[in-house]
């Protein structure tokens, strides 16, 4: 519970610059995407807990459940996303439960972070799943999928599609993705203490 509660103080915190319960509920009033963000951390609260706050588990994953179709995004809150994320306008954006997400990524509408079947040479069906490392940034529109991983600092550029791995601290662009520039900064607005 304690993790998921350090989370969530590292998502307020990449909205506002700082934490405090006014700066919490005012996201949770006043933005949508960020409603989902928070009760996506409520329901992994209530899961890790062995008290009395998993018994509202079912009540925290309707409550979700109807933030995201509220939203209009597809964000399940099993997914394994770690502290300071910031989804920004959140419109159409379908990450995929079995996705990976690092530190302090920032993500934008209309992004897809999704699975890739392949047939292996011996015929055994295999299920790809994206990993975003920390301080990744994903312009809107873009689609990443597959077993690939986004290295750390990375910036994808709007309606990019990547199907390979991107090295740490590069910038991808186009469809399919390449390389446009290496070594780039990381874009990451009021980065969490994480």
């Amino acid at each position: 519970m304690n993790d998921a509660w350090a989370a969530l103080k590292a998502d307020t915190f990449r909205q506002y610059g700082e934490f405090s319960w006014r700066c919490l509920l005012n996201g949770v009033v006043s933005r949508r995407a960020f409603r989902v963000v928070v009760t996506m951390r409520l329901c992994q609260m209530a899961y890790s807990s062995r008290g009395s706050l998993r018994v509202f588990l079912l009540f925290f994953r309707m409550l979700h459940q109807l933030s995201t179709q509220l939203a209009g995004l597809d964000l399940s809150w099993r997914t394994d996303i770690q502290p300071g994320l910031a989804i920004t306008h959140g419109w159409g954006l379908v990450i995929s439960p079995n996705a990976r997400i690092g530190k302090n990524v920032t993500l934008f509408h209309g992004i897809t972070l999704g699975a890739r079947h392949r047939i292996a040479p011996d015929g055994e069906r295999l299920v790809e799943y994206p990993v975003l490392e920390d301080e990744v940034w994903i312009g809107p529109h873009a689609i990443v999928v597959g077993g690939v991983t986004i290295g750390r600092g990375s910036r994808i550029a709007g309606g990019a599609f990547v199907t390979e791995s991107v090295p740490p601290r590069s910038i991808v662009s186009g469809n399919p993705a390449v390389i446009i520039k290496s070594d780039c900064v990381p874009d990451v607005s009021f980065p969490a203490p994480v």
